[in-house]
């Protein structure tokens, strides 16, 4: 019998299945187990029965046959909660699957349930008041990020070696950042997000929260590709993990900004990246250019904007369900509710239109912007509901700073760990330009076989 989870990736677990070493059951029954036992709070929801089912029908030769997953709670699944992570929808169930969470199925990946995420997806801790707080595998107590809290969670905790994520404005990410893994935020339409894709405000992409970049590149062949229900969905293209390390580099140009130009980054955050940065550029061949970096933030105007889709979604609950919501959703709402008209719509796409021309600008001098991922390491966990940022246990006022730009313009941007600070993980953000994810996971396996990164968090409670 296997007594704990697969901690390699989920490309090993794979052989492992193949070549006898383990059996798709009996890796389920010990992630049932460590879920059951663990303090992590990673998973909200968990299907034993559904799990064990897909288990014992695992066929192997699949790209993904028999693997645990983890599905983040803003994905659907059919017959499964879809609470958005609210207290507000508490007891609503999905009446339909994702497209990605299908084609992963088809795969062959054995669901084992719902990880936490931030409420609606919109902010970037563990929190919420649906599900108390999600901790960080390196230091209990500790964030992981989101609004892929819990799926980074079960991935760095030992629980599963891989799990479905989303990001708007950093969500895969941030917490790929905080807690050591690996997190790519394709081009903008590469997995599609049907059925009933919600198109605005155009910033959404989906995808995994992994140990590896191999695994990345697996997650891709299977789930990337045109759907139409995805009216926005890009063309498949295949080979994704077939041509890891096929890609010439060598005198590509890279502008090397830690703060991306104008955030504030914690000194020690800033010299790990700038190191781990400069190695890579001497590694790959790439030359290093000093190019201004300014690319501008939307501000208020864009965060209003982005509450049309939430207050759609709250329909007639509004504004009963204001205390079912956590403080800073609520007000977002109420706040949009007063102030968003026609003329801040209008300032909305014209500062869109500027920022699209600004990353084209820059993309037109660099082929690479390396960056922090985040402004520091992992802040506390338990941001208490009504604390302002900026007070101490709140997060960082600029956290999200480093990685919204790529969400507004659709750049694909990878998150890499780096060397640690303090004993906490530390992500280094690489951003390219449109359709060159591939160039983005070869630079990250050369971080990874360069500095190999523990694939788990050391000590995690399994």
């Amino acid at each position: 019998m296997t007594d704990a989870p697969w901690l390699g990736d989920a490309c090993s677990l794979v052989d492992a299945f193949r070549s006898g070493e383990r059996a798709p059951h009996e890796e389920m029954e010990a992630v049932l187990a460590a879920v059951d036992r663990s303090e992590l709070n990673a998973f909200c929801f968990v299907d034993p029965d559904g799990a064990r089912d897909a288990a014992k029908t695992a066929d192997t030769a699949a790209p993904l046959g028999g693997v645990p997953i983890g599905v983040k709670e803003l994905d659907n699944v059919t017959g499964w909660p879809a609470t958005g992570a609210s207290l507000v929808f508490a007891g609503e169930v999905a009446q339909y699957t994702g497209t990605m969470v299908r084609r992963l199925e088809q795969a062959g990946a054995a669901k084992v349930g719902l990880t936490t995420a931030s409420e609606f997806g919109g902010l970037n801790v563990s929190i919420t008041k649906a599900h108390g707080v999600t901790h960080n595998p390196w230091q209990h107590g500790r964030t992981t990020g989101g609004s892929s809290a819990g799926s980074a969670a079960a991935v760095a905790g030992g629980l599963v070696p891989i799990a479905t994520g989303g990001d708007g404005g950093g969500s895969i990410r941030i917490p790929a950042g905080f807690c050591g893994l690996v997190g790519l935020k394709g081009t903008a339409g590469r997995i599609p997000r049907g059925p009933r894709t919600q198109i605005a405000p155009m910033t959404v992409v989906i995808g995994c929260m992994a140990r590896s970049v191999r695994d990345v590149a697996r997650w891709y062949d299977v789930c990337s590709g045109f759907d139409p229900r995805d009216p926005y969905s890009l063309p498949r293209i295949d080979g994704w993990e077939r041509d890891l390390g096929s890609h010439d580099l060598k005198g590509k140009r890279v502008v090397i900004t830690p703060n991306l130009g104008n955030a504030m980054v914690r000194p020690e955050v800033e010299a790990s990246v700038r190191d781990a940065a400069e190695a890579l550029a001497r590694d790959a061949g790439l030359t290093v250019v000093d190019v201004p970096v300014d690319l501008p933030g939307l501000g208020f105007e864009w965060v209003m904007s982005n509450m049309a889709q939430l207050r759609n979604e709250l329909g007639d609950r509004w504004p009963d369900c204001k205390d079912d919501m956590t403080m800073q959703m609520a007000f977002g709402v109420e706040l949009a509710s007063n102030v968003y008209n026609l003329d801040m719509a209008a300032r909305v796409e014209a500062q869109r239109t500027e920022a699209n021309e600004r990353m084209a600008e820059l993309f037109d001098q660099v082929d690479f912007v390396i960056s922090a991922t985040n402004p520091d390491t992992a802040f506390p966990a338990e941001v208490a509901m009504n604390t302002r940022v900026g007070t101490e246990k709140a997060p960082p006022e600029n956290n999200g700073a480093l990685t919204i730009p790529a969400n507004i313009v659709g750049n694909p941007a990878i998150s890499i760990p780096v060397a640690p600070v303090d004993g906490l993980p530390v992500g280094m953000q690489v951003m390219g330009r449109h359709h060159e994810d591939a160039l983005l996971l070869d630079l990250a396996r050369r971080v990874e076989r360069a500095c190999p990164w523990p694939l788990v968090a050391p000590g995690a409670p399994i």
